[in-house]
């Protein structure tokens, strides 16, 4: 069986499977070329020029193992690999961390750049999670010191090992904290956060596969906002005068239009809409 034969059985199985994608794919032939490729310890994105290429024996034996685990017990395939992607970049994950897919990180550095009025020298990052966002702001910003906090100690093993692998110690600082308990009085000139969000229906409703992701890195409350609460209503002590805060908050817009009628939200555009991250100067913050 070659490499192109497999990727076509996979996606057959994973369709009558009826699976819940969103975690680095969105469809099962995409899932499908990423597990054959892992199989074959083949870099990803190289499906088109290793697709006549035979599988052995050994290779095979793997493939069917991750597709067992794929369908049977519905974990995520980042999990299964130990790798997701935002944008080019790859990071190690496993079941300690939600698996990376922030809109955020799709907004750095072009589409938050105009709204910057200063350098960013120093930024922080609420929810760190696998450390994907704190890495991205310090590839983006290549002068600035980085803060990332998270409350699970899990994640937090999982984060340095991810700026580990991308050099990065000496500008990225992993700290503990319930927000922004343990900062003390730091400020920063950027702040970007992608909390847990989802709300208490949607938490019950949610696919097998997102049930494998830690339930404190999704949970937000009965409507979903209630780290984003905090976040907003603490943010502009942590911020420089000319600072600025970016938040990814789902779909739940209108809850957070209705619950700070008041501020004047600005909505950034992303791949999925203009209705999911929000960025709001200092200035605008709630004292």
């Amino acid at each position: 069986m070659t490499v192109g034969e497999a990727v076509t059985s996979a996606t057959r199985r994973l369709r009558a499977a009826r699976l819940s994608y969103g975690h680095g794919t969105f469809n099962a032939s995409e899932e499908a070329a990423w597990l054959v490729l892992h199989a074959c310890a083949l870099p990803a994105g190289t499906l088109g020029e290793n697709f006549n290429v035979p599988m052995t024996s050994a290779q095979t034996r793997r493939l069917e193992k991750l597709l067992e685990k794929r369908i049977e017990e519905r974990i995520p395939t980042a999990y299964l690999t130990h790798e997701a992607w935002l944008g080019e970049h790859s990071f190690y994950v496993d079941r300690r961390v939600i698996v990376p897919r922030s809109f955020v990180a799709e907004l750095l550095p072009d589409a938050i750049g105009p709204f910057l009025r200063a350098p960013v020298r120093s930024a922080l990052d609420v929810c760190t999670g696998s450390g994907c966002l704190a890495i991205l702001l310090a590839l983006s910003f290549r002068g600035a010191k980085i803060d990332a906090v998270d409350l699970s100690k899990g994640a937090l093993a999982v984060a340095r090992r991810n700026v580990a692998d991308y050099r990065l110690g000496r500008r990225v600082n992993l700290l503990r904290s319930n927000l922004f308990a343990s900062l003390a009085r730091r400020r920063y000139d950027l702040i970007v956060s992608n909390p847990p969000y989802v709300n208490a229906a949607s938490m019950r409703r949610l696919p097998g596969e997102y049930l494998a992701e830690p339930r404190m890195a999704l949970a937000g409350g009965e409507d979903g906002l209630l780290l984003v609460r905090g976040i907003i209503s603490r943010a502009k002590r942590h911020l420089k005068p000319r600072g600025v805060l970016v938040c990814e908050i789902g779909r739940n817009r209108e809850a957070l239009e209705r619950a700070f009628p008041r501020l004047p939200f600005t909505w950034l555009d992303t791949s999925a809409g203009d209705g999911l991250v929000c960025l709001l100067e200092r200035e605008h913050l709630p004292d």
